[in-house]
């Protein structure tokens, strides 16, 4: 388990830019995915956090449906998949939450420190991830 968190975390922080996508239901009972990019994961006792902010659209839609997958390509390297329900308790350490709030500021965001309550940080339930390959070959790693 350890050794593929850290397999995903040096994946993910390898890449400008992985994208998570979550999914809403829209209007009239539709379901809307959504997808954007994300640049910060790490590792905290043996799971991956990964950082956004409570005020963002991301925040909500997790929120009413915990259900999200992710995807990076690595040039040279495939693709991980990871998915997982989005656990939205903020169980963060220190060091986290001041990595975290160095890269989202680096990003252009603005918060008022490490501590700041729009700041937060997720992980994810019971999560399944698989590297993969253009040949169609993938890879189940053990979380």
């Amino acid at each position: 388990m350890e050794d593929a968190t850290k397999l995903i975390v040096d994946y993910l922080t390898s890449v400008p830019a992985w994208y998570l996508a979550t999914a809403e239901v829209a209007a009239g009972g539709a379901v809307q995915p959504h997808v954007r990019p994300f640049s910060f994961a790490m590792e905290q006792d043996g799971r991956i956090q990964f950082c956004t902010a409570t005020t963002k659209d991301v925040y909500r839609e997790m929120a009413a449906n915990p259900q999200v997958e992710l995807t990076a390509w690595k040039p040279g390297s495939g693709w991980i998949i990871m998915r997982g329900a989005a656990n939205l308790a903020d169980t963060a350490s220190p060091e986290v939450r001041s990595a975290g709030f160095q890269h989202m500021v680096g990003l252009g965001e603005c918060y008022s420190g490490p501590d700041d309550p729009a700041l937060t940080f997720f992980t994810l339930d019971n999560p399944q991830a698989w590297l993969c390959d253009i040949d169609g070959s993938w890879q189940p790693l053990a979380l």
